[in-house]
Order: structure tokens, then C-alpha cells, then sequence
């Protein structure tokens, strides 16, 4: 169901990832993207995919919650796997054609899905632990040096944070939509590909004009408020680092050094 996708959703918590500077977390996050396509054999993988995992148990949110995350991209999952599963030597275990799957394609489609799971995994850890106002301010604090360059850097954050945010909205939106056509009778689940198409268009248009609306309910709401941007602006909340932030540095820079060592000193193992 639409309903289950957790994409975009905040979790409160007081997890010691809920304690992180958003600041740390998305920097972390961006170098955890860049490792783990540094990964180049299975044990850099494994130190890796350990890695996630004792993240997402640090963040004491159920696992099923990532699981059910992993439902939206889950036919990209299944396609990138497929199609790699076409690319490698080895011994050939079935062929049609010019197509044939090996022994080398099937290692590098567990070793694609495995790294795209944990990718998408680890960077939900990013929104179900940060709110959107200390995501929206560490944003900001990051891109500041953009500023000289006469880029507004606080609008860029915001509308990230809105967009974002706006997702789980939009998607319980889709989900009592469908359900108000179904209660009317319509069918959109059987028939062609294009009759389904078709089925979707009386569920696209009241979502477009709930979105616009929810848009200029939300502007209303900002300009109400006096809200002009981040010029001269003052937060409640100020992030600070914490001991927590520089131990959390520390031993992420020991598992990516691990996974530099074990690229070094191991071999190749895609084929």
C-alpha cells in the first residue's frame, strides 16, 4: 500500500543517532554514498553492509520500517539486478540468443543489490532521525559558503526540506484518493498496461490540485508569519557539535579506512 512507504517520515526519538548534529549526519551520509560505490570486492561490501546495519540497530526503529522503505525502488532493485546478472565471464548457466547469464553476471547482480538495499537503507536513517527544521538549518550552515557567490542559500535548503517532507504527505494523499475511486467503482488493478495508465489519470488530477493547494496553503501560512528568507533571521533551536558527533567521525573514518585497506590489499572480485 501507499501508505506504508515511509520515505520523507521524521521518527522522534533519543536514539544516540536522534543526538547527532544533523550537520554530522548529513555529511556521513554523503561519504557513506561515496564508499560503498568505492566498494570493489565482497569484504569491503561486508564491512560496509555491517556498518549499515549497526547504524539502523543504533537508531532503535523497528527494521521494518527500512524493509518496507525499500518497497518504492523495489522494482529498480530487481531490474539493475537482472540486467547485470546479463554482464560477467565465467561458466554459463543458461543462454538464448546473445543473452546468456554466468557465474561472474549473478555475483555482480548480489553485489549490486546488496550495495543499492543498504544505500537506500542508511540514507532513510537521514530523514526518520533529523527533523525537517534541523535538516533545513544544517543545510544551510552547510552550503554557507555558496553565499559569496550570491546564492541564497537558506531559500535552496528550505525548499529541499519542504520537498522532502512533503513526500509522505502527498503519498497518504494518492492512498485515500485510490480508495475514494475504488469505493466509486473503479478498476485499477486489471486490464492492460495502458487501461492502467488511464485508471490513474482521475487519481493524478485531484492530486495535482490537492498539492497546488496544499502549496499556497503553506505559503499563506509563511507569509502570515512575516517569514522573508534567511536574511536577518534568528533560530530558536542553534546546533552545536557534541562529543557523540566526534566519536561518530572517528569511527566512520576507521571503517572507511578499512574499506580503502581491504580494496588495496584484496582482489578484484567483480568480474
Amino acid at each position: 500500500m501507499v501508505r506504508e512507504i515511509t520515505l520523507g517520515q521524521y521518527l522522534p526519538g533519543k536514539s544516540v543517532i536522534h543526538r547527532l548534529d544533523a550537520r554530522t549526519k548529513i555529511i556521513l551520509t554523503i561519504a557513506y554514498i561515496v564508499f560503498i560505490f568505492l566498494c570493489s570486492n565482497f569484504i569491503s561490501l561486508l564491512v560496509m553492509s555491517l556498518f549499515s546495519l549497526l547504524v539502523i540497530f543504533m537508531t532503535k526503529i523497528s527494521f521494518m520500517k527500512y524493509l518496507k522503505s525499500l518497497r518504492m525502488i523495489l522494482f529498480v532493485i530487481i531490474l539493475t539486478g537482472v540486467l547485470n546478472a546479463f554482464y560477467g565471464s565465467g561458466e554459463v548457466l543458461w543462454q538464448w540468443w546473445e543473452l546468456k547469464v554466468t557465474t561472474g553476471g549473478l555475483i555482480n547482480a548480489a553485489f549490486v543489490i546488496v550495495r543499492i538495499s543498504m544505500l537506500f537503507m542508511v540514507s532513510s536513517v537521514l530523514t526518520y532521525t533529523t527533523s525537517p527544521t534541523d535538516l533545513t538549518d544544517a543545510l544551510e550552515r552547510l552550503m554557507k559558503p555558496l553565499s559569496v557567490f550570491h546564492v541564497k542559500v537558506h531559500e535552496i535548503a528550505m525548499m529541499m526540506t519542504i520537498a522532502l517532507r512533503f513526500i509522505p504527505v502527498l503519498l497518504e494523499e494518492t492512498d485515500k484518493i485510490m480508495n475514494a475511486q475504488k469505493a466509486r467503482g473503479a478498476d485499477m488493478e486489471s486490464g492492460n498496461l495502458i487501461k492502467r495508465v488511464k485508471a490513474l489519470i482521475p487519481v493524478l488530477i485531484p492530486l495535482f490540485v490537492s498539492a497546488f493547494r496544499r502549496a499556497g496553503d503553506l505559503a499563506t501560512a509563511m507569509e502570515c508569519r512575516c517569514y522573508n528568507g534567511g536574511k536577518n533571521r534568528t533560530r530558536m533551536k542553534v546546533l552545536h557539535f557534541s562529543l557523540y558527533d566526534f566519536a561518530a567521525l572517528i569511527f566512520c573514518i576507521v571503517i572507511f579506512a578499512a574499506v580503502i585497506v581491504s580494496n588495496i590489499f584484496f582482489p578484484l572480485i567483480l568480474i
